[in-house]
């Protein structure tokens, strides 16, 4: 018996609509059984026919009735096709989060308190202000100004010779990686191991294969790129990740020798934390030893510069690949905001950048200085510190720690959070040096130092 509540705060026709097309999906009502009259509902329920008439025209406009001429309302064949899914089981209960680390030692993150807010804020004010064309699209490529400004920097600082027209701005590394996967389509690419895995995931979701080859003490060798068959590569030469080696030039010359054997090679140089180098000048890049027309598409990225959110990151295409990027994207718009462009482009042209990044360099050191004094301190001579020289992370191995897995799983229960060595390895993870672990400084506020030291020391110290 169907029933209608007034207080429902749903019309009445809307509720015998649901009731009737309910049962009729159910089949409770079979197909060609008529409705009841007009009339005859109205009675039963206690309501008016209009009432009833508008619940009728409802079923047959969603085809559950069909009017027949002097004749009534009758149910339509459905063929079971209306009948209502069962419900959803009910979702297994989450089992509860566990608590975030106190410190974090992760190699993502940065130190948002040397971002500089000020300045950037200003320019940006100043734009938003006074610049309304930037609301306007730019350029694909990315503004001109920008990319003339990142052509003189990289000149200046990491020998990339290049024009700004071969300067390509995006939103990302991953971006870009995308981009080139589409002009190498066929291609094989050989890539690091261990190594950046995002890097690889990329590259494959945009069809190319990925074959990895084992680094040694300089890099990847080139014999086993050779081996791998590949015709193009991608590294990390500055400062391979996660190890922190640095490729010495006369490998990097073997490496561009294999490049230029045969057309179409070519070598993909991700110099992503460049910046960072704390006893030595570092090497040219890969591409400047190359020239501006030689194997190599360079890679850089702002993000540990400024901060991983400020989507900003660019590559210098060689030009044989310029002709086929513009003839393929043209009709792209970039992907960074033009306000983003320029607020970056006049914090180069004023100098602040370059003063920006020595500050930075200058307290990343201490702070890294200071995180191996107070582990040194705490873990004694057993322990060895690898790629203290650049980047923002190091390697820290204790031989007797209980292993990895251990070390790792004891520094979660004194509230630290870090990655083991062999997370990185993607291939071949008995190879991995053992009792290793990743550990990331940047996010690492100089007043938590002593303390994350002693963390470790209690966490490793039963071993």
């Amino acid at each position: 018996m169907i029933e209608l509540d007034p207080r429902a705060g749903k019309p009445l026709y809307e509720q015998l609509y649901e009731a009737l097309a309910n049962e009729i999906r159910t089949e409770q009502r079979p197909a060609g059984t008529p409705l009841p009259g007009r009339r005859t509902m109205a009675g039963e329920l206690g309501v008016s026919v209009n009432t009833v008439d508008a619940a009728y025209q409802m079923l047959a406009a969603e085809g559950l009735a069909r009017a027949r001429p002097r004749s009534g309302f009758y149910v339509q064949e459905t063929g079971g096709m209306l009948r209502p899914a069962p419900p959803p089981a009910p979702e297994p209960a989450a089992a509860p989060a566990a608590p975030a680390a106190r410190y974090d030692l992760s190699t993502g993150s940065i130190d948002t308190a040397l971002f500089p807010a000020r300045s950037w804020g200003r320019i940006q004010r100043e734009l938003l202000y006074q610049a309304p064309e930037l609301l306007q699209r730019g350029e694909a490529q990315g503004d001109a100004d920008l990319r003339t400004q990142i052509a003189a920097y990289l000149a200046a600082y990491r020998g990339v010779a290049c024009t700004p027209d071969q300067v390509v701005v995006g939103a990302g590394i991953e971006y870009l990686l995308g981009c080139l996967a589409h002009l190498f389509q066929g291609a094989v690419a050989a890539v690091e191991n261990p190594g950046y895995a995002r890097s690889r995931m990329v590259l494959e979701n945009n069809g190319i294969p990925c074959r990895l080859v084992d680094i040694d003490a300089q890099g990847l060798p080139p014999a086993g790129l050779a081996a791998s068959g590949a015709g193009l590569c991608y590294l990390t030469p500055s400062h391979h990740f996660p190890t922190g080696v640095t490729m010495p030039a006369p490998r990097r010359a073997q490496l561009l020798a294999w490049a230029a054997e045969a057309d179409g090679r070519y070598i993909l140089e991700d110099d992503y934390d460049s910046e960072f180098r704390f006893t030595t000048r570092p090497l040219p890049s890969l591409q400047g030893m190359a020239g501006p027309d030689g194997p190599v598409v360079y890679l850089t990225t702002f993000s540990k510069s400024l901060a991983p959110g400020i989507r900003i990151a660019c590559m210098v295409l060689p030009r044989p690949l310029l002709a086929r990027y513009r003839r393929d994207f043209a009709l792209y718009s970039n992907t960074v905001s033009r306000f983003e462009q320029q607020t970056l482009c006049r914090f180069m042209a004023g100098g602040t950048f370059t003063r920006h990044i020595n500050r930075m360099r200058l307290t990343y050191k201490r702070r890294m200085e200071s995180f191996a004094a107070a582990l040194r301190r705490e873990l004694g001579p057993r322990l060895s510190l690898g790629g203290t020289h650049s980047g923002l992370h190091f390697l820290l191995t204790l031989p007797g720690a209980g292993g990895e897995t251990a070390m790792v799983q004891a520094a979660a229960a004194e509230s630290v959070h870090l990655r083991g060595l062999s997370d990185y390895y993607m291939a071949h993870r008995d190879a991995c040096p053992p009792d290793t672990v990743v550990a990331g400084y940047a996010a690492l506020r100089s007043e938590d130092i002593p303390a994350v030291a002693r963390a470790l020391g209690r966490a490793w110290a039963a071993h």
